[in-house]
């Protein structure tokens, strides 16, 4: 098929089998994931994982090198029911996503050879894990399509908001990472301003003040997916965090997150680029 060839280091390639697409800009709580330090994917509806959230920081489940005022805030949110709080609302989760794709199927024919992905990407097209990065949709040729899977969560609070940098708007609009940096003190007045951030970060409130969902006053998610991630894999967290609510030209380090209150106010910075940041002036907190 010398046509599938461009050029000396490009091929035109179909891949053969499932991919996986991790959805930017949202996360939800997990499923399963490798239970410290036996290293299996177990339940968070399991024994195991009730008794590790019951006390994350016990010694049999190796040392996580937190600092205290971090391991202060987590330890008042863990606790007997931790798991079984997280596992109801990622079946949650899952449930309310299989509904979509099924409603989906259904809008468009319901021919499952037929039915279709759309995929849009970011700055980052694979995460560590080899899975893709991006918001995904169903097909559709006409107009207007619905919101994306990753929207239409969040709206019904099914998913807590994970902004990383530089895979959201606008910082995914610039044409180099170099020129994606906002200006110190700026991130409040550029998260107003761009239409799909602002939408997301009002979609979230929205959920908060109904009660959906995470916010359920009734059944507040205890633990956000990242923390219960860093706790299973007994290592800090590593992303920098920039609150999208202030002019404040500082950069809060990784373990204190939590400081900003709201998780829509928070844009995480990847270590890797908190040099460039700070070249553009911004300082570490």
């Amino acid at each position: 098929m010398p046509q599938q060839v461009h050029d000396g280091d490009t091929i035109v390639v179909r891949a053969l089998g499932n991919l996986s697409v991790r959805f930017l800009g949202v996360d939800t709580p997990e499923v399963s994931i490798v239970l410290p330090p036996t290293g299996r994917f177990e339940s968070i509806g399991g024994a195991e994982w009730a008794a590790l959230l019951a006390d994350p920081f016990a010694d049999r489940y190796g040392v996580i090198d937190l600092a205290p005022a971090l391991r202060t805030n987590l330890a008042a949110r863990v606790g007997p029911d931790c798991a079984a709080n997280h596992y109801r609302h990622a079946m949650a989760a899952q449930r309310a996503l299989e509904a979509e794709v099924q409603a989906d199927l259904a809008a468009s024919g319901g021919d499952r050879n037929a039915f279709r992905f759309f995929v849009a990407f970011a700055g980052e097209v694979m995460d560590g894990y080899g899975r893709l990065l991006g918001w995904i949709n169903r097909e559709q040729r006409d107009t207007p399509r619905p919101l994306d899977y990753n929207s239409r969560l969040l709206a019904a609070g099914y998913a807590l908001p994970y902004f990383i940098w530089p895979n959201i708007n606008p910082f995914r609009k610039q044409a180099s990472a170099v020129e994606a940096v906002p200006v110190p003190g700026t991130a409040a007045l550029v998260a107003s301003r761009e239409g799909s951030l602002r939408e997301s970060r009002r979609t979230v409130r929205a959920a908060r003040d109904a009660g959906k969902g995470v916010f359920a006053v009734a059944d507040l998610l205890k633990l956000e997916p990242f923390e219960l991630r860093f706790l299973a894999g007994r290592r800090a967290p590593t992303r920098w965090v920039i609150d999208l609510s202030s002019d404040s030209d500082v950069m809060l380090p990784p373990q204190r997150y939590y400081e900003i209150a709201r998780p829509e106010d928070r844009l995480y910075v990847p270590p890797e680029f908190v040099p460039l940041f700070v070249e553009r002036g911004w300082k570490r907190g």
